[in-house]
């Protein structure tokens, strides 16, 4: 336990730096959203009290962070003197930030795809500000996490050499990096279509319709299935046969396993009742909180577990 403070103590100095560095990041990230929004955001959050746009905002932030925390996965290396601040700690600093920056952009433009292809029917900007649609808030919120956790897993797991090759170019970083995420992004969707076919309601239209209890269990399936496609992306690169193969077999799982987990949900945690009805019928927030919960956990226990 001492020398684990003792460690602490030393990296204290520079991991400062990025603590600072993330909160910088995050200051950009507002103004990035800021001048690509047509209203302003304050108004909405301060005067109208808009709880969907709040929910999407929330959501926003805290993906920022998940992506810039992907930056920092591998240990930054600390001198022998814990306040050298060397040339190669700055390199590391400035590429750190070059990738979360980088990071912010794709999340907002994957962010709006994922919307048109998920949410299709109903414009869910028009949702959230002008009919302040808590369900679409929470999808969205749902969106910005999962899309944020697929860029993560693009970035921290597909950088590095193949089994008993030299260290990739940039070139075939960004390549690696760039094929999975478009995989992870594809399987992110793929699930969303599978949630509303194995659904007996209409969930564009509960959700357009104000029922936030739709909006929660979507949103919430939508962060699970990004779990499972971290576990997919993420790990050594071992060649593009291999690593492919072991994505095509941990997306399958996931898609097995959420869609069982829904079941159990049904028949073991909430007996007498069906989920289905207590969400398009009774608009059962508390339910919908209860499948989001159960379905993150096991997409967390595969991981873990496999």
């Amino acid at each position: 336990m001492a020398d684990a403070f003792v460690d602490t103590l030393e990296l204290f100095p520079k991991g400062l730096t990025f603590v600072v560095l993330g909160i910088i990041v995050l200051l950009l990230a507002k103004l990035i959203q800021d001048f690509f929004t047509p209203y302003r955001i304050g108004d909405q959050l301060s005067q109208k009290n808009n709880v969907a746009l709040g929910l999407s905002i929330a959501g926003y932030y805290f993906s920022v962070m998940v992506v810039f925390v992907a930056t920092l996965f591998d240990p930054v290396v600390v001198a022998p003197d814990p306040l050298e601040f060397d040339s190669e700690f700055w390199e590391d600093v400035l590429t750190a930030f070059s990738y979360a920056m980088g990071g912010i952009v794709v999340l907002n433009l994957a962010r709006v795809v994922v919307d048109k292809l998920v949410l299709f029917k109903f414009d869910t900007a028009k949702e959230i500000v002008a009919e302040q649609n808590i369900g679409s808030g929470a999808v969205e919120f749902g969106v910005y996490v999962a899309v944020a956790l697929v860029i993560a897993a693009s970035t921290a797991g597909s950088g590095g050499p193949a089994l008993g090759e030299a260290e990739p170019t940039l070139l075939e970083t960004l390549s690696r990096t760039g094929a999975f995420f478009v995989l992870g992004m594809i399987v992110l969707i793929l699930y969303a279509l599978f949630y509303q076919l194995t659904t007996p309601f209409d969930i564009h239209e509960q959700i357009e319709q104000g029922n936030t209890a739709v909006g929660v269990a979507l949103g919430g399936n939508l962060v699970a299935v990004a779990l499972v496609t971290f576990k997919a992306v993420y790990g050594d690169f071992v060649g593009w046969g291999e690593s492919l193969a072991g994505f095509l077999v941990f997306a399958v799982l996931g898609f097995v396993l959420l869609f069982v987990v829904r079941f159990v949900v049904d028949i073991v945690l909430l007996p007498g009742t069906k989920v289905s009805n207590e969400l398009a019928v009774d608009r059962n927030v508390g339910v919908a909180f209860i499948e989001s919960a159960v379905v993150i956990s096991a997409a967390l226990v595969l991981y873990f577990a496999i």
